[in-house]
C-alpha cells in the first residue's frame, strides 16, 4: 500500500498540470457549439435538400478563395466550416456567404483550443503525450480507488476543499476523486483509446491489429482525373441520397493530389458520430459514384470503435451528458492543478526525505 501512495503521489505531482490541461480544455470543448452561436446565422436550422446542399458546395468550391473541403451546418450549429489549407478556413451560411475568415488557427479560440485538447501543440507527437497521460490516467483512479477505501469511513462530500492546508486538500482530493472516478475511468478510456491505435486494435479487433479499424474507411483504388471546372455537386449529392435515404451529407472533400477521388462523409440516423463514417468517393472528372461504404454494415468492432468519439466528446446523450462529461473536466481539472500544488508547493512535515521530531523528542529538545 505504501508504494501504491508512492507511485499515485510522484506520478500526480509530474503530470497534474498536463491532465488539468486536458480537463479544463475538454470542459470548455464541450459547449463549443453553444459559445459559438452568436456569429450570424448559427442558429439557423441546418437544410438537408439537394438545391441547399448543392449550393453551398458550389459558393465553397468555385469563390474567389476556393476551399479545399466543406463541413455542413449541423442541428446545434447553423454554419458550413469551410478549409482552405494550412489551417485557414471560413464558416459561411446556407446561402454561401462568408460569415469570417481566418488565415491560421491563432485566430479563433476554438481551434486552437482544440489543438491544444487533442496535440497539445505539438502536432502527432503531441497527440502520442495526451494518450499516454490519458493511460497514465487510468491508473491514477484504479490506485486512488484502493487509497481511498483504508479512509472510507472519514469520506465527506465537498466541492472545494474546506481550506487550502495539505491535509484538508489531500482528503478533499480522495473524497473527490471517488464521486468522479467512474466517469474519470471513461473519459480517459475514450480518450486514450482514440489516439493510442495499438491498445485500440487490441480492444476492438483483437488479433488483427489498428489495421482491421481503419481498413474499411480506405478510399477505393482506383484513380480519377483532373478535377471539372465545374463539377456537378447537384448529380452528386441526389445520388448520395439516393443511395443512403435519411442519410444527412455531412461533408465533400476535393482531391489532395492527382489521382485522388472526391470524398462525401454521411451520417445515417443509428450513427453516434456527429459527422458519420459512412463514405462514397466519385469521379472528379464526371461526378460517377465510385465506390460507398456502409457505416451500419461494417464489423462490429469497427462500429464500437465510432462509438468512442461521441461519448469522450459528449456528442450523444443530449444535455445531462454534456453536463456530466464537462463536470468530469473540471473535476480533473481540480485534482491535477491541487496535487501538484500539494506536491511541490504544500507538502508539510510529509515530504518524503525529510524527518519530522516525534512529540516526545521535541519536548525533549525545548526541556533542554
Amino acid at each position: 500500500m505504501r508504494w501504491i501512495d508512492l507511485i499515485h503521489r510522484w506520478a500526480g505531482g509530474l503530470i497534474g498540470l498536463l491532465l488539468a490541461t486536458l480537463g479544463l480544455t475538454g470542459a470548455i470543448l464541450v459547449f463549443k457549439d453553444q459559445w459559438l452561436r452568436g456569429l450570424p446565422g448559427a442558429t439557423d436550422a441546418p437544410r438537408q435538400d439537394v438545391a441547399t446542399l448543392s449550393a453551398q458546395a458550389q459558393a465553397a468550391f468555385g469563390g474567389e478563395a476556393p476551399a479545399t473541403s466543406i463541413l455542413f451546418p449541423t442541428d446545434g450549429f447553423g454554419l458550413a466550416r469551410l478549409s482552405t489549407g494550412k489551417g485557414a478556413g471560413a464558416y459561411a451560411d446556407q446561402a454561401g456567404q462568408v460569415v469570417t475568415r481566418w488565415s491560421s488557427k491563432w485566430e479563433r479560440f476554438e481551434l486552437w483550443l482544440f489543438d491544444l485538447h487533442h496535440y497539445l501543440l505539438f502536432g502527432d507527437a503531441g497527440k502520442t503525450v495526451a494518450g499516454i497521460a490519458g493511460l497514465i490516467g487510468i491508473g491514477f483512479v484504479v490506485t486512488g480507488a484502493i487509497l481511498w477505501w483504508r479512509t472510507r469511513r472519514s469520506f465527506r462530500w465537498r466541492l472545494v476543499p474546506r481550506r487550502m492546508s495539505r491535509p484538508a486538500i489531500v482528503t478533499h482530493h480522495r473524497d473527490l476523486g471517488i464521486v468522479f472516478a467512474p466517469l474519470l475511468f471513461l473519459s480517459m478510456s475514450s480518450g486514450m483509446l482514440m489516439v493510442l491505435k495499438p491498445i485500440s486494435g487490441a480492444v476492438f479487433a483483437p488479433g488483427q491489429g489498428s489495421a482491421a479499424l481503419t481498413a474499411p474507411f480506405a478510399p477505393p483504388d482506383r484513380r480519377g482525373g483532373a478535377l471539372a471546372a465545374s463539377p456537378d455537386w447537384r448529380a452528386m449529392i441526389a445520388a448520395a441520397q439516393v443511395r443512403f435515404p435519411g442519410a444527412e451529407i455531412r461533408a465533400i472533400a476535393l482531391p489532395r493530389k492527382a489521382g485522388d477521388l472526391i470524398q462525401m462523409r454521411l451520417r445515417q440516423p443509428a450513427e453516434w458520430l456527429p459527422n458519420g463514417r459512412t463514405l462514397m468517393w466519385f469521379r472528379p472528372e464526371d461526378g460517377r459514384v465510385v465506390d460507398a461504404r456502409d457505416a451500419q454494415a461494417m464489423p462490429t468492432g469497427v462500429r464500437a470503435s465510432n462509438a468512442v468519439y461521441p461519448i469522450h466528446a459528449a456528442k450523444v446523450g443530449s444535455w445531462p451528458w454534456k453536463i456530466a462529461i464537462a463536470a468530469t473536466g473540471l473535476a480533473l481539472t481540480m485534482l491535477g492543478s491541487l496535487s501538484v500544488w500539494t506536491f511541490w508547493f504544500r507538502r508539510g512535515p510529509s515530504r518524503p526525505g525529510r524527518r519530522v521530531a516525534s512529540r516526545p523528542a521535541a519536548r525533549r529538545v525545548r526541556a533542554g
